[in-house]
Formats: structure tokens, sequence, C-alpha cells
């Protein structure tokens, strides 16, 4: 037991500079994805061909594509369109993409959860199609998304262990990384459990009680 505590505290450092990554990657795909897709949830309900059919295309491969394709086609098939990125660069591109299609329909059912009854008293009061929207709607379908959201990020943590592919020393590339050193990989592998747990079973409790509470109030 004394041995593996050993083992843990040698690795410890190294891996929570891989998690912070990690994290890094999360929080900027989340933070540039899930206005992107408000913005695509608002587009796919446009008049405008020119405006739907684009975000259209964009969200169902976003959607339709596994965000290991998306990486490597950031990272891998983008130079040879002349665009190079870097590692983290690619797997926030690729993550952002992921996020902004699977939230557009999160996003776009939560405001098509807004009666239409809402609308139609806007414009008894005077509001033009944007005031309703920024008044209106936003206000009472954004709150009905947030528990979804949330736990849409939550998986999205999980699933920046997948940006190894495109070389990032995120946490899961730390882990190999040491363990292809120590042959050490159970209890390497096992630390690295505990460390996306430390973080995704809290944030799990918040967003059930968040749901549980909103629930009351709709």
């Amino acid at each position: 037991m004394t041995g593996l505590l050993d083992f843990w505290n040698q690795s410890l450092p190294q891996l929570l500079t891989g998690f912070t990554l990690s994290l890094q990657v999360t929080g900027l795909s989340l933070a540039l994805g899930i206005p992107l897709g408000l913005v695509l949830a608002l587009t796919l309900q446009s008049a405008s061909r020119w405006l739907r059919w684009p975000s259209l295309v964009m969200v169902e491969i976003g959607r339709g594509a596994s965000i290991l394709v998306l990486l490597q086609f950031v990272y891998f098939g983008l130079p040879s369109a002349g665009l190079t990125l870097s590692s983290f660069a690619s797997a926030v591109a690729a993550f952002c993409w992921c996020t902004a299609a699977y939230t557009s329909e999160i996003i776009r059912a939560g405001l098509q959860s807004v009666h239409h009854g809402q609308s139609e008293a806007g414009e008894v009061l005077g509001l033009d199609p944007a005031e309703i929207l920024r008044f209106v709607i936003l206000p009472q379908g954004l709150p009905v998304c947030v528990p979804t959201l949330l736990g849409f990020s939550i998986l999205m943590l999980q699933a920046s262990s997948l940006a190894f592919v495109v070389a990032l020393p995120e946490l899961m590339s730390k882990a190999q990384l040491i363990g292809s050193n120590t042959f050490r990989y159970m209890p390497l592998f096992a630390l690295t459990a505990i460390l996306y747990a430390a973080v995704c079973i809290p944030a799990t409790i918040v967003v059930g009680r968040l749901e549980r509470r909103l629930s009351r109030h709709i």
C-alpha cells in the first residue's frame, strides 16, 4: 500500500498538469461553443434558406461525426487546405464544433418550449421580432436548457480524454506516457479515474439538484 501511495505521489503532479489542460480545453470549448449553439439554434429557425441550410449542415456534421473524426479532420485535414493549427487549438476547434452542434438542439428545444402566446403578447405590446426574442423568448427559454447544458458540459470534460489523438498532453496522454515508462498502468489509470470523478461526481449532484429546483418553477 505504501508503494502505491508513493507511486501516486510521484505521478500526481504530471497528471494534474494534464488535467489542467483538459479543463482548459473543455472550458474554452464550452465558452465558445454554447454561444455558437445559440446562433445556430436561431438560424435553424430562420425563414432564409441561406442561413438555415449552412447551419443545418454544420449541426448535422457536428452531431453525426465522431469527435475523433472531428479532431483528426481539424488537426490533420486542415493543413492540406493551408490552415495549420496547434494541437491545443485543434482540440478546442473540434470540441467547439461538437458543442455548438449538440447545444443548438438543446437550446432550440428550450426556445420552442415557450408558449407561442408569449410572442403574441409581445406583438400586442408593440415589440418587434428582435425585442420579442430578447425580452420574451430568451429569458423564458434559456433557463429550461440550463440543467441539460450542464450535464452536457460534464460529458465534454470526459470526452476531452480523446484529445490525445492530436498529441495534446492532457490527462490521458500524461497517464499513457507515465504508464509506458513505468508499466504500472492499473494504479495509474485508477488515479486518472479518481481525478475525473472528483470533478464529475460533484458536478452531477449539483446538476441534479438544479434540475429538481427548476422543475418546481416550470
